[in-house]
């Protein structure tokens, strides 16, 4: 049998590599497939000649571009039609060399492009799912076809949030693997030492880690700029005379000059971290003292597997800006709020709200309550759990759930009263309202 994994981020096949050596995917013909989704691929360097990556290249049989593959089409866009599947399947596994074999499909997200285009053109292929980062935590963001959702045998995740197991796919019944951490640290240890990494700086250093919260559309650029410009400012007057920056491959050029501008006004040295090679190279070769961000997965990976202290900024902003409720992002940010300690202007650092002693009783709760409210249509045996810590919920409200949310799930809270009977969310609005409007039409 051949294996076909597909990666859209070096994390991934960090991800992925560690897993292969814990024996989770047995000994197979194993096919990476390499997919840059980026605005615009073909403007940068590919993912599998990116310095470092050759580390990883011994697990795979054979590399091969997805881009390369659909050309001239976006492998963020592209779908095989319905009358084309056939004739690319052939095609495709002719390339891949499958013969007759039906691989297994190894995919980040069955929800979205590439993995959506090829779970359809190989429709009976086995499925595994490998965890994202911190949001394979929350809730599936869309109800799966029944014959993708049946092919799903387990979801490869790292124990970023310990004791707690993914809420993702549990719907389907659909079981996990771990990956151990020191397997992750060993692979990361193979990459760093083929690539040149200098130290991050002399003396309290602190290693700030972007995101490019603006382009997902959860702040404004303006808002996105004061709040790294305020991270550095703090981290400055938490003592830290170096900085790293680490920005998003996909943020915008003028936020790091604004990084830049505030390192300059604050008077510490600044180290920007360029390129795609994941900032947890940096850990392994180069240990900050400090990793702050708003909710990257990397905050979890120093924090879980790394033991560097960490603090997030900017969560309260982030929680009260997410919209829709559904949004995916909201359980990445719910933990990051709650498990990580919070950087003040002050650069007073405030400790968690909920530490590792308390995940099983106060974190847990809390992710199964929230995902719940994202998505109370795959998840109505959460519905009840949900309700009782809602009635006793003793936090700030408008925080981690909102208002109307509850009261149209028809639960109730400190302040908040049922709007009538839960809406089944599997049915649109307009749906509901477009009958409604043809109700009242009819004639008497």
């Amino acid at each position: 049998m051949t294996q076909i994994f597909v990666i859209t981020k070096f994390f991934g096949a960090l991800h992925l590599a560690a897993a292969i050596d814990s024996g989770l995917f047995g000994e197979q013909r194993r096919v990476l497939l390499t997919a840059d989704c980026s605005d615009n691929p073909e403007t940068a360097p590919r993912l599998d000649e990116t310095p470092g990556f050759e580390a990883v290249r011994s697990r795979f049989d054979e590399v091969i571009s997805y881009n390369d593959l659909i050309w001239p089409y976006h492998p963020a866009h592209w779908q095989a039609h319905d009358t084309d599947q056939a004739l690319l399947r052939r095609l495709l596994g002719s390339h891949l060399s499958l013969g007759t074999d039906v691989p297994e499909l190894i995919v980040e997200s069955v929800q979205a492009h590439p993995a959506r285009a090829l779970t359809r053109l190989f429709d009976d292929a086995r499925l595994t799912v490998y965890s994202d980062g911190l949001m394979s935590y929350g809730p599936t963001r869309t109800t799966l076809p029944r014959h993708v959702a049946t092919r799903i045998e387990r979801l490869v995740h790292m124990d970023l949030v310990p004791g707690v197991r993914p809420l993702v796919l549990s719907e389907h019944g659909v079981g996990s693997a771990l990956v151990p951490s020191e397997a992750f640290r060993r692979v990361v240890a193979e990459v760093s030492a083929t690539t040149d990494i200098t130290p991050t700086g002399e003396g309290p250093s602190a290693l700030f880690v972007g995101q490019y919260l603006s382009s997902l559309g959860l702040l404004t650029e303006e808002e996105e700029t004061e709040m790294s410009v305020r991270t550095v400012t703090a981290c400055a007057r938490a003592g830290y005379r170096s900085i790293a920056y680490k920005p998003h491959p996909a943020h915008a050029p003028s936020l790091t000059r604004s990084v830049q501008s505030a390192a300059e006004a604050a008077g510490v040295r600044l180290r920007l971290l360029e390129g795609v090679l994941p900032v947890e190279a940096w850990f392994e070769r180069s240990a900050p003292d400090l990793v702050v961000g708003c909710f990257s997965t990397s905050l979890s990976t120093a924090d879980k597997i790394y033991g560097i202290p960490v603090a997030t900024m900017g969560t309260e902003l982030v929680l009260e800006r997410l919209t829709p409720y559904e949004n995916s992002n909201r359980m990445p940010v719910t933990i990051a709020d709650t498990t990580m300690p919070r950087l003040l202007d002050s650069g007073e650092i405030t400790p968690p709200v909920i530490t590792e002693d308390r995940y099983e009783q106060g974190l847990l709760p809390l992710i199964r309550a929230v995902g719940y409210c994202m998505q109370a249509a795959a998840y109505p045996h959460l519905r009840e759990e949900a309700a009782a810590y809602l009635a006793e919920y003793d936090g700030d409200l408008l925080r981690h759930f909102k208002r109307k949310r509850i009261a149209a799930l028809g639960m109730t809270a400190p302040g908040v009263r049922p709007s009538g009977q839960p809406r089944d969310a599997s049915v649109p609005r307009r749906l509901a309202r477009r009958a409604r409007s043809l109700l009242r039409a009819r004639p008497s």
